[in-house]
């Protein structure tokens, strides 16, 4: 940056409850690894659930340059949310247990070397998509996935560990409800353990539900899982872990902009891991390009 230019703002929104434990102080990592020629930062925390989006909207109605979500991927939602139809950028320092679209970005899970990016930015627009109306940027889902994320929105305990032993536990009461997904003019009828609505490549943790996912093509990956048992539900797990779940004759896979989904009864569901509530109709819209962020994407063609 040239030394006669004034910083430009960036704001950090942080969420002091994000993810695991520990005992970094990210105030004095901004002090030592931002560069104050490039940025003028402004550090505000959040005070509730549901507090960043007005933060984010705030800081760029004000003039930010870049927003940056300090935090899980619940606080990465909030302020992307904020950010959505405003000329400030979405920076990340992922702070959570999954950090499931950092990971997706290319972002660096260490805190020095994601403010490093930060550093010498550069920005590129992705797309973002909501489910009945609830933005996100990575994946959400209904079945199973929805479920999920409403018994650890109740738990205390966060990480790969705790998450992994809820899934399982939940898994042997869970029972799959017959819904009709209405795609790219097809109606397909079934009863779903799964409907996954991938933005981005993955859950969380490099759990990948939609390994081809492209965040910048204009379209979401649909992935479609009926009725499972027990070595189905293994098998299937192996393929969120090694990427393979692709190939998987238990995993159907459609691209789209839009799908709709009516469920016989009311149905769990999430967008970015966040539990949402129920529902028996969906609507899953993507739009395109609709936010920019900081990332080491490779240039669109």
């Amino acid at each position: 940056m040239n030394s006669t230019t004034a910083p430009e703002k960036v704001c950090f929104i942080l969420n002091p409850k994000s993810g695991v434990k520990s005992s970094v102080s990210v105030p004095d990592l901004i002090a030592a690894h931002l560069d104050h020629s490039r940025w003028a930062p402004e550090i505000i925390y959040t005070q509730y659930a549901g507090h960043a989006p007005q933060l984010a909207r705030e800081a760029a109605a004000a003039g930010a340059r870049l927003v940056v979500a300090v935090g899980g991927d619940g606080t990465v939602n909030e302020v992307a949310r904020g950010l959505l139809g405003t000329s400030a950028a979405l920076g990340i320092l992922p702070k959570g247990s999954g950090n499931g679209l950092a990971r997706h970005l290319g972002i660096p899970l260490a805190l020095p070397q994601a403010l490093a990016l930060l550093n010498n930015p550069v920005f590129h627009r992705i797309d973002s998509c909501a489910i009945n109306g609830h933005p996100f940027f990575c994946t959400a889902g209904i079945g199973f996935d929805g479920l999920v994320s409403s018994v650890f929105a109740k738990s205390t305990k966060r990480g790969l560990s705790s998450y992994v032993q809820l899934v399982v536990r939940e898994f042997r009461t869970f029972q799959s409800e017959a819904a009709t997904v209405s795609i790219n003019g097809k109606s397909l009828s079934s009863d779903f353990f799964v409907v996954a609505f991938a933005n981005a490549s993955q859950y969380g943790n490099n759990a990948y539900i939609a390994p081809m996912a492209n965040i910048q093509d204009g379209l979401m990956d649909v992935c479609l899982i009926r009725h499972v048992g027990i070595a189905e539900a293994i098998q299937l797990g192996y393929g969120l872990m090694t990427k393979q779940i692709a190939h998987s004759s238990l995993a159907e896979f459609h691209t789209c902009a839009t799908v709709r989904v009516q469920s016989e009864k009311p149905q769990y569901y999430h967008a970015d891991g966040e539990f949402m509530g129920q529902a028996q109709e969906f609507e899953v819209q993507l739009f395109p390009e609709s936010i920019e962020v900081v990332a080491p994407l490779p240039a669109k063609s």
